[in-house]
């Protein structure tokens, strides 16, 4: 949406305004808007802007790309030594000002235009020079065909066209972007020196080449690659008696020495000249360039032929006007520019006879934004009526991008996702490994959490048809482990063979999953289903990494009873005396140099496991209390997730350069991590560290590392095992489809396409080689796997100024997933090192990932509405097409799903939840 601001225009140009009024707007004010207006343009001057509708689908296809503009606004003005060309604007999305000093650029902001520029813009257009695909070598021979190009009721005579000439060929002084280092170097120069060293000679004329500060000049950077250049030269001659105006297209882009600010190929040019009594030429000038910085308009002045072409143009534009009423707002205000701008795919429409009205606004529209990318919009989850038909139509979709896979990877951002994943991974094997110890007697422990991550997600990542995805452990499998173990026990059962038999069941069941094309019901799952499994998911590692911290209080307990005054009477020493032998006040410290004829070697010199290593026990008030331990920890906990927040969000911070805020943006969560881990090793206080397996042997000894399918068990337990082994199948089925699903979103951009059907199968397998070597099942893991993607978001590298970075997908390949999984499986080498790193500090980076992906769903917006007065509200899309009570309706009802699946999750019956989803 364009903000101009009506203004009063000067009369110079009035009288020939008055054939380019306003048209009038379509008389059926009911009527649907469609794609350039409701005005009707004649059948001849519209192609321009059918042409430039064609353009921008062949665009959005890839098929044709038109180049940005980096659009230059010289103006005349007087000086003491004469007449100068002085840069006073530029554009490329938005437009920068010279300031009043002289010496800085604006911020960039939208562009207010008077609504009369506009007008007297179109009246230039039709009565000026036109010239459309001129062939051109220099700036001289574009101005002397501009000159003799004129109509025969505006010619001018040989000597003004000299003059005009000469006083066009006249070098511009820019306003060149300094780095902070050359500020710095001019501060010892006078204010005179300063400038003159950074402006050209005036009265110089153009010179052919480039010239070194344009060259130098920095801002070059912000202006995309293929970009090219817009001139726009107004001003007041005193030797014109009426307006010269020129527009000239080139056929080719030609380099015009030093007339732009930076080296560029230039395309359009736009003259402007007239008598001092006009005062508009300035706003004229901007109105030109900012025509120019529309990417319709912009591509009907490539596509022009005629005169009218380019003034139907400006029509379109007229169209999508709109209007700020006078004294509703400061004209001097300047707009910053939007975090998005509208596609131009809504007006891209060649016949407006194909828009189709909606009764309540442009549901296809909203739909872009209201609705998740779903997978069913390519050819994923067609079946093809073949067994294997999906598996083969995936690995045929796959293998063209295997090389690329690997090569894709060699980034700096790939570096930090390793560390990042590897981090949160190794603190999920220890957590469920432990949890999984617990529950089966240590037949399955950490040792065996490690090396089954390291292994599955190994292979998983090298053959899987979605990368990106972790493989781990899940709350669901852990409660199924809990109940086939105790019903082992119950019954007398070998605990890992009966497990083998439903691993290879499942297996089975998997491959005939596949084989049937099942994963085309992945088309079925909705907007409801997703997020309530992501939110599910995301707030169970909140609520585990806050579980974690307060377990803290039980092994660092903290006296809630200290008393300052009372700190005489805390103490704590060591009893070697029978505990019940003692009479009162009357105890036996043993060693002590009254009693032994060993060195001094009195209680107060014991550790606390040494004492209780000698049959010792603890007596005092403060034996209990480990100060600080649990104060410390929370504070990494919370300090690791906002440094994590806070490093994300520094990309677009206003401090330092680009590259620097794109590197700690990148490398935020390992930097968060270091700096948490820096206070912990300063501080010198006993928190709780990362402890790893350091042999390769089983946790339990009992056991071996491969199980034999017929050993104590009867006969008959391979035929029961197919029954738990439906119940798995349909946990992993659902765990890992859903998870794909919500990976392979279209708003990811992914570009290599999915893999429902190889997913599927990899797992399956994997359930099959786990179970006979005994370690733990896997799935794919939803939070890491979204934070595994969102560590490697790729955005544009150079963004026009006042322009946001563009998504431009997720960094595609295997690399990252197989290097996080080799560090898993030497993880047990490397324990000296992870030994060093607080467990608060990988639970906070928990908190971090549970509550970003918490975040990146609708629901969470939909929830902030609930407690916002209608008036304080974002503009939402859905909100402008569904009534807010259907919102909240809606929204209350997943609210409830979601709570019913958490108490779910809490009994016996969590092994089903993927299925109640």
């Amino acid at each position: 949406m364009r903000s101009h601001v009506p203004g009063a225009g000067d009369t110079a140009l009035r009288a020939a305004d008055k054939c380019s009024q306003p048209r009038l707007e379509c008389s059926n004010p009911g009527a649907p808007s469609q794609t350039f207006g409701c005005s009707i343009f004649p059948s001849g001057t519209a192609t321009a802007v059918r042409r430039a509708g064609a353009a921008l689908q062949w665009e959005e296809r890839g098929d044709v790309t038109c180049p940005l503009l980096f659009i230059q606004l010289n103006q005349l003005l007087s000086t003491p030594a004469g007449l100068e060309w002085r840069e006073m604007a530029r554009w490329i999305k938005f437009e920068e000002k010279v300031e009043d000093g002289g010496e800085r650029w604006s911020t960039p902001h939208v562009p207010a235009l008077p609504l009369h520029s506009l007008f007297q813009l179109r009246t230039c257009l039709q009565k000026g020079t036109m010239l459309l695909d001129l062939d051109a070598t220099n700036f001289k021979e574009i101005i002397d065909k501009a000159l003799s190009g004129q109509p025969e009721e505006a010619e001018l005579q040989p000597a003004l066209r000299e003059r005009l000439s000469a006083l066009l060929l006249l070098q511009p002084q820019h306003q060149p972007t300094k780095s902070l280092l050359q500020l710095l170097a001019e501060l010892g120069l006078s204010p005179c020196q300063g400038k003159a060293k950074g402006r050209s000679e005036p009265r110089t004329q153009l010179s052919k080449t480039p010239l070194q500060e344009q060259l130098r000049n920095r801002f070059k950077k912000k202006v995309p690659p293929g970009a090219e250049a817009a001139h726009i030269a107004v001003g007041e001659v005193e030797f014109l008696e009426k307006p010269f105006a020129a527009f000239i297209r080139l056929r080719r882009g030609v380099s015009l020495g030093s007339l732009a600010e930076v080296s560029l190929p230039s395309r359009f040019l736009f003259i402007l000249l007239g008598p001092p009594r006009v005062k508009a030429y300035h706003e004229v000038g901007r109105a030109m360039a900012t025509l120019l910085t529309d990417e319709l308009f912009q591509r009907v002045a490539w596509q022009a032929e005629h005169r009218e072409d380019v003034i139907t143009g400006i029509e379109a534009f007229l169209d999508e006007l709109i209007v700020l009423p006078p004294g509703k707002w400061d004209p001097s205000t300047r707009i910053p520019p939007p975090s998005h701008l509208p596609s131009p795919r809504r007006r891209n429409a060649v016949d407006p006879l194909d828009q189709q009205p909606h009764g309540n606004g442009d549901m296809t529209a909203a739909g872009d934004r209201a609705i998740p990318g779903h997978p069913q919009s390519g050819e994923e989850l067609e079946r093809t009526g073949r067994l294997f038909g999906g598996l083969l139509r995936d690995i045929r979709r796959k293998a063209p991008w295997y090389g690329s896979d690997f090569s894709d990877a060699l980034h700096p951002q790939c570096l930090s996702a390793v560390l990042y994943i590897y981090l949160a991974t190794v603190t999920n094997a220890i957590t469920f490994g432990g949890m999984l110890g617990d529950a089966t007697a240590n037949m399955q422990g950490v040792l065996e959490s490690f090396l089954g991550t390291a292994f599955a997600g190994f292979i998983f990542c090298l053959f899987a048809g979605q990368p990106l995805t972790i493989l781990s452990s899940t709350g669901p499998v852990l409660v199924f482990e809990r109940l086939l173990f105790s019903f082992s026990q119950d019954h007398s059962l070998d605990y890992l063979e009966f497990r083998l038999w439903i691993g290879l069941w499942v297996a089975f069941f998997g491959v005939v999953l596949v084989a049937t094309e099942a994963s085309h019901l992945v088309r079925y799952f909705t907007r409801f289903t997703e997020e309530g499994f992501c939110a599910l998911i995301s707030l169970i590692f909140i609520y585990d990494s806050l579980k974690k911290m307060l377990s803290l209080a039980d092994a660092f307990p903290i006296n809630w009873h200290y008393r300052l005054d009372n700190i005489t009477s805390y103490s704590c020493t060591c009893n070697l005396s029978s505990p019940g032998h003692s009479s009162a006040g009357n105890d036996t410290l043993l060693p002590s140099p009254l009693t032994t004829q060993q060195p001094p070697a009195t209680p107060a010199g014991l550790s606390r496991t040494q004492c209780l290593d000698r049959g010792g026990h603890l007596l005092g008030t403060s034996c209990q209390y480990v100060p600080d331990v649990t104060l410390i920890s929370f504070l990494l906990f919370g300090g690791t997730s906002l440094f994590c927040i806070a490093l994300r969000r520094f990309r677009s911070s206003r401090y330092f350069p680009v590259a620097v805020r794109k590197l700690v943006s990148d490398f935020a969560v390992i930097l968060a991590i270091l700096a948490s881990c820096a206070v912990d090793a300063v501080l010198g206080l006993e928190t709780p560290k990362l402890l790893v397996p350091s042999e390769l042997k089983p946790t339990n000894p009992a056991r071996g590392w491969i199980v034999f399918p017929f050993g104590v068990n009867p006969w008959w337990v391979c035929l029961v095992s197919a029954v738990p082994a439906v119940l798995v199948t349909i946990l992993i089925f659902m765990d890992q489809q859903i998870t794909a699903v919500i990976l392979n979103r279209k708003e990811y951009k992914l570009q290599k396409g999915a893999g429902f059907h190889l997913d599927l199968l990899c797992v399956s397998l994997l359930m099959a080689v786990t179970s006979i070597i005994g370690l733990p099942w896997y799935v794919s893991a939803t939070v890491i796997s979204l934070a595994h993607m969102e560590s490697l978001r790729r955005e544009s590298a150079t963004s026009a100024p006042g322009e946001h970075p563009k998504f431009l997908g997720i960094r595609e390949q295997r690399l990252t997933g197989l290097a996080v999984f080799i560090l898993m499986g030497a993880s047990v080498f490397l324990a000296p090192v992870l030994k060093h790193i607080p467990m608060p500090v990988l639970y906070g980076v928990f908190l971090h990932m549970g509550a970003t992906a918490l975040n990146s769903i609708q629901l969470t917006d939909r929830v902030r509405l609930l407690l916002m007065p209608a008036k304080h509200q974002p503009d939402l899309v859905y909100l402008r097409h569904v009534p807010l009570r259907r919102v909240h309706l809606f929204t209350i009802i997943q609210l409830l799903c979601l709570a019913l699946l958490w108490l779910l999750k809490s009994t016996a019956a969590a092994i089903i939840f993927p299925v109640m989803v």
